[in-house]
């Protein structure tokens, strides 16, 4: 029988895993193995996915406590949890905010798979999917509240303004307690623009039933998981405009950015050479401007896609 110290731990291997491998796969408009930003290098993300794995860690063991009925599902702290990973990231690297959108998505993933079984560290993406649901519709005000100051230390570009309860605004986290607004309702409100807030309210959607079926498949395919990454995060880019992208330019550049990368598909992306060639053209495009094409959030999508797999067993 596992033990709850070797599962925690090992649920905290397998999310570090999955960012490393995101982070060092050569996708186009980020940082990888081979290429940096002015700033924002590799090596950033390295100590990031270094310095996050402890407070994964931590989510798993309280998830693990909701299973034993120790806690309520209600008292996890995903807020907490998430404002400990990006005060980590930014002891462990001065290359700015590498992780935010990653550890938004794989904090309360953490805390599912504490909560859910395993069969010898492997776990089925349906029970996770059950407890992610759970737990991110039981987080509180509270979270809410740690969330914002998390972002607030992350300082993640092209944040904008919104009219209500902005994470910039002094009065916002005052209102979010007195009206007792929780982090899943938060969510709900910026999910019309916002993909990461979006996989929140609906259930990681694009997590669940497109990304994570189709890099399965390609890494069956192609058994090589830098490409299957590419060729999966191609994917995610054409079927679903960047919010990061629209965010800093505006949705209708997002969605130039989502027609290219639909064209490098249908020219065959890494599995030929017009493709390989147009892939790496759209590469050099998206660096141009100050990275402002930088596919961010695709990114962040990709490392959780990956994430399940590790956890369903997947080693490379």
């Amino acid at each position: 029988m596992e033990s709850s110290l070797w599962k925690s731990r090992h649920i905290a291997n397998c999310l570090e895993l999955a960012i490393l491998l995101e982070s060092g796969a050569h996708k186009p408009g980020n940082v990888s193995v081979v290429t940096n930003f002015e700033g924002t290098r590799y090596e950033h993300f390295l100590a990031s996915a270094v310095a996050v794995a402890p407070s994964l860690e931590y989510a798993a063991m309280r998830g693990i406590a909701v299973s034993k009925g120790e806690i309520h599902v209600g008292d996890v702290g995903v807020g907490r949890i998430i404002e400990d990973c990006v005060e980590n990231i930014n002891a462990w690297q001065h290359g700015g905010n590498t992780l935010l959108g990653t550890v938004i998505m794989l904090s309360p993933l953490a805390v599912a798979a504490g909560m859910s079984r395993s069969e010898k560290g492997i776990f089925n993406a349906a029970e996770l999917r059950k407890n992610l649901r759970l737990i991110v519709e039981s987080t509180t005000p509270e979270d809410a509240v740690k969330l914002y100051e998390a972002i607030r230390n992350a300082n993640p570009s092209g944040l904008g303004k919104v009219s209500d309860l902005d994470v910039n605004s002094p009065d916002s986290m005052s209102k979010i307690l007195n009206e007792k607004i929780s982090l899943y309702q938060i969510f709900k409100i910026a999910s019309r623009y916002d993909t990461i807030c979006s996989e929140w309210a609906n259930d990681y959607t694009i997590t669940f039933d497109f990304s994570y079926p189709y890099l399965t498949e390609q890494i069956k395919k192609t058994d090589d998981p830098s490409v299957a990454i590419i060729q999966t995060f191609l994917k995610v880019l054409a079927e679903y405009p960047d919010t990061f992208i629209a965010r800093k330019t505006g949705f209708e550049k997002a969605k130039e950015v989502s027609a290219k990368a639909a064209q490098i598909l249908r020219l065959g992306a890494l599995e030929t050479s017009i493709g390989h060639e147009s892939l790496c053209k759209f590469d050099q495009e998206l660096r141009q401007e100050s990275n402002l094409l930088n596919p961010g959030t695709t990114a962040d999508i990709i490392s959780a896609a990956l994430a399940l797999c590790v956890l369903s067993g997947y080693r490379p």
